[in-house]
């Protein structure tokens, strides 16, 4: 898989974590990592690793996959990287069945254009977990529509970053069917270099990752429409999936 410049361009990744700050999905995924007793945790793109970082403690073991050298390069300065392993590369990295947490956070589900790309990692981490353990993911709901809101009126911040003042701002576009083309334009306001990064999402429905998850081997136990636990309705922004393996 080709990975997009915002995983790979340094000065870009070095502003994930300004765009991207502690939220409620950090908090679910925490929790539910409790509730679970979680002892060995798989975090599938875990980018910065923010996250991850966050779930290394009491003697868990965690492992941080994700292709992204340039990620993985700042998530090894977070407080407690050296107490997580960190792999460079894709879902085929996870390793044999041991794990009783994976997790896929960031709406990474979305990055597997094609049915066999997400059935292949479907299939992965199916075989990385222990029977009974458990796959947590999020996807956006189609049904929002949240690409009608990509505009740079909408989503325009301005962060103070390592560079200097950055302007930034996301702009998308539904190609065709559940297919959205997305530009982040990155403005460099000490030097007017403007960065511009463009990626492919897809937006599948919860039927179609329902069947998905089937056809891999789980068992869906749970689909919430927010961080809350609330029910997916049709103006829910996200669909959280907790999954077993059968």
């Amino acid at each position: 898989m080709k990975l997009d410049l915002h995983y790979v361009d340094a000065r870009l990744v070095e502003l994930y974590d300004l765009e991207n700050l502690r939220g409620a999905d950090t908090e679910f995924y925490i929790r539910l990592a409790g509730e679970l007793n979680a002892q060995k945790i798989l975090d599938l793109g875990c980018g910065t690793g923010s996250l991850t970082t966050e779930l290394a403690i009491l003697g868990r073991q965690v492992v941080g996959v994700d292709p992204s050298a340039a990620m993985l390069s700042v998530a090894k300065r977070h407080p407690n990287a050296a107490r997580v392993e960190w792999r460079e590369g894709d879902s085929s990295l996870l390793g044999a069945p041991h794990a009783d947490l994976v997790v896929m956070t960031g709406n990474v589900a979305q990055v597997f254009l094609e049915d066999s790309d997400l059935n292949a990692t479907l299939q992965n981490i199916h075989a990385a977990l222990r029977p009974g353990g458990y796959l947590a993911f999020e996807s956006r709901n189609p049904e929002f529509k949240e690409w009608e809101q990509w505009n740079r009126e909408a989503t325009r911040a301005h962060l103070e970053s390592p560079f200097g003042p950055v302007e930034c701002w996301l702009e998308g576009t539904c190609l065709r069917g559940d297919r959205v083309y997305t530009e982040g334009h990155n403005l460099f306001k000490e030097t007017g270099e403007v960065l511009v990064s463009s990626s492919e999402l897809r937006f599948r429905s919860g039927a179609e990752l329902t069947e998905s998850l089937c056809r891999a081997g789980f068992i869906v136990q749970h689909v919430y429409g927010d961080w809350q636990l609330g029910p997916v309705v049709h103006n829910s922004r996200v669909m959280v999936f907790v999954v077993r393996r059968s």
